[in-house]
């Protein structure tokens, strides 16, 4: 590590957030990010990594996506955030855009700066529209840091601040049980029920077949919303533009943030059906963000949606998808007793390690040999494993051999076995 890097770790330590920073050198990732171009990172000694992390998939289409860049840069000629208060160009433009390509039914776009805002809103709908406060989600779910989006995910979230639930507004079940889901609902007290598609701080188990569906009846038969968080399994990673519809599930409300800022604006939204967006007609200014719905934000999301609904861009992640999971399942037949499993719908993957916390060494020796993904918060046994959704072929083929030699060098150390590959 070079002196103006350790200078520089030092200061963020006392400016910034001491516990993060010294977290990540403890792990072995001394990563302070410099360059970053495609789905490249470069650190400030000059590191280049591949990146399969990408922040839960707000670099889908890289980072710092030409085409984007192009139009931000015409759009700061002309516009800057924008009046919260009033009509905007962009920002209808957007809201008609996303009510064309979401699923049937949802109207009206509410916009906020980040997901955990649009997770917000998407609550507040949901009990406006019902008249009634019990939100119900699943053990190990993560939906945001802010208030009631915390209050919907694990105790981790919320404890720090002394903000566990005290009324009982918040239930959690375990996710894939349809008869816990039913218990809860069936009092026909909940406003809502929300998941994400497929959950991304748990690892990102895979719905069983027809699990989504029977919840969405359930809410349904017993007068509850369904909102779906599509803020990481959104805008093609499945290989469909919203995971919740490979599904075959229409939601009341559908969150959208992350991918939809092309990492370039921030931006969020959440999508509202005519019942859940009644509070729009009543009083518009029940909520307000100044920097929701920016409009530069707006005009970014729009080429968003237009890059990603290119067919041709479906077509590279099915292909993308079929040959990492190819080359991922040849690694794991060299290490069968460490790597154990692979969870994918598309470019969503999870890769299982046989120890509870397996996923942390393998993360390090990546990182070591030039790739950057993360462990599963909430269950470090599990490595997100996230390609891009325009990655080449080349790019899949570097990546695969360095995870090649970094999954070798974990086993190693975790199990005390030679990584010598199982003939």
């Amino acid at each position: 590590m070079s002196q103006a890097k350790e200078e520089f770790l030092e200061r963020s330590k006392t400016f910034w957030n001491p516990h993060k920073t010294q977290f990540w050198q403890d792990v072995g990732v001394d990563l302070v990010i410099d360059r970053r171009e495609n789905y490249h990172l470069y650190d400030m000694d000059g590191k280049r990594l591949i990146d399969v992390h990408l922040n839960g998939g707000t670099y889908n289409l890289g980072h710092r996506n030409p085409e984007l860049l192009e139009v931000l840069n015409a759009a700061g000629k002309r516009f800057d955030m924008g009046n919260h208060h009033f009509p905007a160009l962009a920002r209808t433009a957007l809201a008609e855009t996303l009510a064309e390509c979401t699923p049937e039914g949802l109207q009206y776009t509410i916009y906020g700066a980040g997901g955990a805002e649009a997770i917000e809103l998407a609550i507040k709908s949901a009990r406006n529209a019902t008249k009634k406060r019990k939100i119900i989600s699943i053990i190990k779910a993560y939906h945001g840091h802010t208030g009631l989006a915390a209050q919907t995910g694990d105790e981790r979230f919320t404890k720090t601040f002394l903000s566990e639930d005290v009324l009982d507004e918040f239930v959690q079940v375990p996710f894939n049980d349809l008869n816990a889901m039913e218990d809860a609902l069936k009092g026909r007290d909940a406003a809502a029920v929300i998941m994400e598609t497929i959950p991304a701080t748990y690892g990102f188990p895979m719905p069983h077949e027809g699990y989504l569906q029977g919840v969405k009846k359930l809410c349904e038969r017993y007068d509850s919303l369904y909102i779906a968080d599509e803020v990481q399994t959104g805008l093609m990673r499945t290989g469909a533009l919203w995971g919740i519809t490979k599904y075959g599930v229409t939601p009341d409300i559908m969150v959208v943030g992350k991918g939809i800022t092309g990492g370039m604006y921030p931006i969020s939204c959440c999508v509202v059906n005519e019942r859940a967006g009644q509070w729009l007609k009543e009083d518009g200014f029940a909520h307000m963000s100044t920097a929701g719905g920016a409009e530069l934000g707006c005009i970014v999301a729009l080429k968003v949606l237009e890059i990603t609904q290119r067919p041709e861009v479906a077509s590279m992640v099915n292909y993308i998808s079929d040959y990492v999971r190819s080359g991922l399942d040849d690694i794991r037949a060299l290490y069968p007793d460490f790597f154990i499993g692979i969870r994918q719908h598309g470019v969503i993957m999870g890769l299982e390690f046989n120890h509870p916390e397996g996923a942390k060494p393998v993360m390090r020796h990546l990182y070591e040999h030039g790739v950057w993904a993360i462990f599963s918060t909430l269950d470090p046994s599990v490595l997100q494993f996230k390609p891009g959704i325009l990655m080449t072929q080349e790019m899949c083929e570097e990546m695969l051999r360095r995870v090649e030699v970094a999954v070798g060098l974990a086993q190693r150390e975790v199990m005390g076995v030679s990584s010598r590959r199982v003939a």
